[in-house]
């Protein structure tokens, strides 16, 4: 089980849930944040600090937003579970999911 990032996130990265990250299982593509689901350990710490509501438990994704947890993990077909996203930086990619998105607004 683990945690997924959701749409609410492209184009956002706000980053409040790194810094709560525990395990540092975080990853950023170049257009939203991703959960590494093997190194993820559950804790919970990233939900709570998201300011979108963008972050689920793996059972509450909303339906509209189920391939999400799909692009979370197959995200990291190529490059696996590398032990912890600060020393990746930002990875110069993102899921065919979310490059196919048009620009969302991040002004609230």
């Amino acid at each position: 089980m683990t945690y997924v990032i959701a749409q609410p996130c492209v184009d956002l990265k706000d980053r409040a849930c790194v810094d709560e990250c525990p395990v540092d299982c975080i990853y950023e593509g170049n257009r939203m944040l991703y959960i590494q689901p093997d190194e993820c350990v559950d804790c919970g710490a990233c939900e709570p600090v998201c300011p979108v509501e963008a972050i689920y438990y793996e059972d509450d994704v909303p339906d509209e937003w189920a391939a999400y947890y799909d692009a979370n993990v197959e995200f990291f077909d190529e490059i696996g579970a590398p032990g912890g996203a600060a020393k990746m930086g930002v990875i110069d990619a993102d899921h065919p999911l979310i490059e196919a998105l048009p620009p969302q607004s991040t002004e609230g």
